[in-house]
């Protein structure tokens, strides 16, 4: 448990979150929302991402690669959100600016610094 919080596997760690909570998200469709098909092809989400992270932690190169695409594409996602979200900008206000900002230099310090310390390059 240990290694789970160190830059060099900080994006499993990430995977893993992103694995429960998608779990938890398939749960809630499953008893609260009555939706039965929709929720099994979200089910991929957190198999996958799952994977990613056992896989991840036990050093496999390949794992190691799609957790840090996984990071990038993430960073991208917050870095466009900046200018283009509307909905997340109308629920937090003035306070959108901030959040989406740190939360983009998070996850670009997170991706580069894993990059670095798992030796990717090709």
């Amino acid at each position: 448990m240990k290694k789970a919080f160190t830059l060099q596997y900080s994006l499993e760690t990430l995977c893993v979150l992103l694995a429960l909570l998608s779990g938890i998200a398939v749960l809630h469709q499953f008893i609260i929302g009555k939706h039965f098909i929709i929720p099994t092809v979200i089910l991929i989400v957190p198999i996958i991402t799952g994977n990613i992270a056992r896989f991840g932690y036990r050093d496999y190169r390949w794992a190691k690669h799609l957790a840090f695409w996984i990071g990038v594409l993430l960073t991208a996602h917050w870095f466009f959100a900046l200018f283009y979200a509307q909905t997340l900008r109308a629920m937090l206000g003035a306070a959108f600016e901030p959040v989406a900002g740190t939360i983009t230099l998070l996850l670009a310090y997170l991706t580069v610094q894993y990059f670095r310390r798992n030796d990717l390059s090709v």
